[in-house]
């Protein structure tokens, strides 16, 4: 069975691919089922985190300051990982937001993945939940920061090897025995979503808005997309007029 990926998990502002961003990302990488290197790193979003996702994940604006963007992390990210697959606790989650900044920095990232969550269904149905803190209570897993992205990664990454040890008669959860190939990374299809940059006309007509208003923005403004700066502009315009 497959002990060599890539497991990961990310923090964003919000679930929405098009309208939130990524500011944190945690990886572990397993080598036949050893760990062998991780990678985690605060990103700053370029606009407010929102207080609740604060409150989630302990993660703050302070927190992000002078942090390097998603455009450079996701380079670092995507090379960091080379083919290996990647595995997480509902990865479709994640792997839409990795998938779309490497796509909005022209990178090419195809990779294989594995879900513990779908994995966790099978094989454990007469459980209640399958969160990934309950799995890990299941488990006897320790979670120190749960909703902190190289904590869960790496939970992810236990609770998927804990799974292979009960096939193997190493540990017993009362699991219900899975095939080999139900354990084997699988291609996940991602349709790219159309995130134009801000043209130059919104950028100044926004800008203007914000200083003819006394409007302090929480956000970069060369850093929006098309869409996020005609939403920024409709909001200002139903608040302050024109």
């Amino acid at each position: 069975m497959n002990k060599t990926f890539v497991a990961v998990d990310i923090e964003t502002t919000g679930i929405s691919v098009t309208k939130s961003k990524i500011i944190e990302i945690g990886a572990v990488k397993y080598v036949d089922g050893m760990e062998v290197d991780r990678f985690s790193e605060l990103i700053n979003p370029g606009l407010s985190i929102p207080p609740f996702i604060t409150e989630l994940t302990g993660i703050s604006n302070l927190d992000v300051v002078g942090k390097r963007r998603i455009g450079e992390v996701i380079r670092d990210f995507c090379e960091w990982t080379e083919d290996y697959p990647l595995l997480g606790h509902n990865i479709s989650f994640d792997y839409s937001f990795l998938k779309q900044a490497a796509i909005n920095e022209k990178i090419d990232f195809n990779r294989k993945v594995c879900d513990t969550v779908k994995l966790a269904r099978k094989k454990y149905s007469f459980l209640e939940s399958r969160k990934l803190n309950d799995m890990c209570d299941f488990m006897g897993i320790e979670l120190k920061n749960h909703h902190r992205a190289f904590d869960d990664a790496k939970a992810a990454g236990d609770i998927y090897l804990k799974m292979l040890e009960e096939e193997e008669g190493k540990v017993n959860f009362n699991g219900k025995s899975l095939k080999e190939e139900e354990y084997e990374p699988y291609s996940f299809f991602y349709k790219p979503k159309k995130m134009s940059k801000i043209t130059d006309a919104q950028k100044k007509y926004l800008t203007d808005l914000n200083r003819k208003h006394g409007i302090v923005p929480d956000y970069v403004v060369e850093e929006l997309t098309k869409n996020e700066a005609s939403r920024k502009i409709d909001y200002i315009l139903s608040e302050y007029g024109r």
